[in-house]
């Protein structure tokens, strides 16, 4: 994966490179197919992903195919958002909301 403006889909086995490893924080949603506020997320992050370019990543995982690492950081809801800096969780948020808000909660992360 390369830093984009785009939302990008990582796995079990990129994980590590893609948000441990990035040199920028990290917005990882977790998501599932069947997920209705998941689907409700997907231009709020795209546009996100857009206009925090450079500032902040962000990705996506599938929770039922990525089971390794949904269960490591212990996710039960979707859609869950956690934001890695510097290898490590900072923030954890449950459930869609709306970009504003969720540029209000990122806020002190990145």
């Amino acid at each position: 994966m390369q830093a984009t403006d785009a939302v990008t889909d990582v796995t079990d086995a990129d994980f590590a490179a893609e948000v441990i490893g990035a040199g920028l924080p990290v917005l990882v949603e977790f998501t599932a197919d069947w997920c209705p506020p998941c689907r409700q997320m997907g231009p709020v992050l795209k546009a996100l992903a857009a206009e925090e370019a450079g500032r902040l990543k962000v990705v996506q995982l599938n929770v039922d195919h990525n089971p390794l690492t949904t269960n490591a950081y212990k996710v039960l809801s979707m859609p869950t958002f956690m934001v890695f800096r510097d290898g490590e969780p900072v923030k954890s948020m449950v459930g869609a909301r709306p970009k504003r808000r969720l540029l209000e909660e990122l806020a002190d992360v990145i």
